[in-house]
Order: structure tokens, then C-alpha cells, then sequence
């Protein structure tokens, strides 16, 4: 029952802008950690961000920091990936995940089925 659903994905031009959303049902979305991965075929699954229910703190992976900003809405049930100045090596499927606040996306507990982007001209 519990479920993640990503949208937003899609293909755009590198310097382009795309925002991702995912929205959650099933469990108690105040007592978990939200965040985003992305994958590329053939590659590990690669942690890019994260954000706290409890302070809303919010980490980011070096490669997306700047560029990259994840906000979540707990009412909406919504967590976010707003997506600035894309290139090419961004192309990915991107995952929403869910983890217990202490653990901070580390390990989640559930995954989306993700959303492609591609950043191509």
C-alpha cells in the first residue's frame, strides 16, 4: 500500500529548467525523510538530495548543489525536485524515496517506479 509516485520528467534542453514532483500515499509521510536518486543504465544508484520533515534540513550531492532544490509539502503529501540549469550528464531516471527521519533518505524504506529526464539539444 504504501506508494511513491514521481512526475515532472521529460526531455529539455541543457541550461533548461524541469521541476519533479512525487507524491506519497499509504503511511505517514511527517515521520519520514523524503528525497531524490537518479540512475543511469548500467550505473549504481546515485543519492542526490534529502529533506528533513523534522527542520526541514536539506542535503545535496555536489554534482546537482547550486542548481537543484527539494522542497516537500507534507499537506500535499508532495515532495519536489526543482531543477536549474540542466546538462547532459543529468540525464537519468530519477526516483523519489522515503526514509525514517533519523536515517536522512540513507537506506529507504520505499522507492518510485521514477521518472526519465533527458537533457539533450
Amino acid at each position: 500500500q504504501p506508494q511513491l509516485v514521481e512526475s515532472g520528467g521529460g526531455l529539455v534542453q541543457p541550461g533548461g529548467s524541469l521541476r519533479l514532483s512525487c507524491v506519497a500515499s499509504g503511511f505517514t509521510l511527517n515521520y519520514y525523510a523524503l528525497g531524490w536518486f537518479r540512475q543511469v543504465p548500467g550505473e549504481e544508484r546515485e543519492p542526490l538530495s534529502c529533506i528533513s520533515g523534522r527542520d526541514d534540513i536539506r542535503d545535496y550531492e555536489e554534482s546537482v548543489k547550486g542548481r537543484f532544490t527539494i522542497s516537500r509539502d507534507n499537506a500535499k503529501k508532495t515532495v519536489y525536485l526543482q531543477m536549474n540549469s540542466l546538462k547532459p550528464e543529468d540525464t537519468a531516471q530519477y526516483y523519489c524515496v522515503a526514509s525514517p527521519l533519523i536515517r536522512m533518505c540513507m537506506d529507504p524504506d520505499y522507492w518510485g517506479q521514477g521518472t526519465q529526464v533527458t537533457v539533450s539539444s
